[in-house]
């Protein structure tokens, strides 16, 4: 097998088509974001990565809050929406149907129909070039009590969530593997004993 190099590129995938939600002095406002994801578990940190220009860049650096809407395959046409569409004069939660709801611990509001929300902090911006990086606290979680089983469980296979690959929308599949599977012992979990945190060694 061999493989061809190209010059280096933004082409890790696939990637959440995030929608981040923003507000700050009236205004809020939805957002499509590729660049996230989690950088950190203790504390959970994340970050997202938004060009200076967008019309969000200000609500998020002036507020230092952001939501990160996990994004549904039900509201897919309207992810690609708000990624396609600037804020500056038109309100996209009307425009795509979405609902606004009430947060837990910042001000700007989640989006309802998103199954899983981010409360996030910022809490640094780092300036890489293209993109400015958000990278913030994780505060709240907030999640669609339907996807939550008797144990308490969050069952996100239940989600029906979207993945953004080379300009592509695609459901996510079937399930082929959970974390730890390929060394847990037979009649073992390795998510109920702790073996797979104790173990790894990479």
């Amino acid at each position: 097998m061999s493989k061809i190099a190209w010059k280096g590129a933004a082409l890790l995938s696939p990637v959440p088509p995030a929608l981040v939600s923003c507000a700050y002095g009236g205004r809020d406002n939805l957002i499509t974001v590729a660049w996230t994801g989690i950088v950190n578990s203790e504390p959970p940190k994340t970050y997202i990565s938004v060009r200076p220009e967008r019309f969000s860049y200000n609500l998020i650096k002036e507020s230092g809050e952001f939501v990160i809407n996990l994004p549904s395959c039900h509201i897919i046409r309207s992810i690609d929406f708000c990624g396609c569409r600037s804020g500056r004069d038109t309100d996209k939660f009307a425009a795509c149907g979405l609902t606004r709801q009430r947060p837990s611990a910042v001000s700007c509001p989640l989006v309802a129909e998103s199954p899983v929300s981010l409360e996030c902090k910022v809490t640094d911006v780092i300036e890489l070039g293209s993109h400015h990086m958000f990278l913030a606290d994780i505060a709240a979680v907030d999640v669609d009590e339907s996807y939550i089983d008797e144990n308490g469980r969050l069952r996100m296979e239940k989600c029906s969530l979207a993945a953004y690959a080379h300009g592509q929308y695609f459901a996510l599949g079937k399930k082929i593997g959970s974390f730890g599977y390929s060394v847990k012992k037979r009649g073992k979990d390795p998510r109920r004993t702790g073996g797979a945190k104790k173990g790894r060694k990479d």
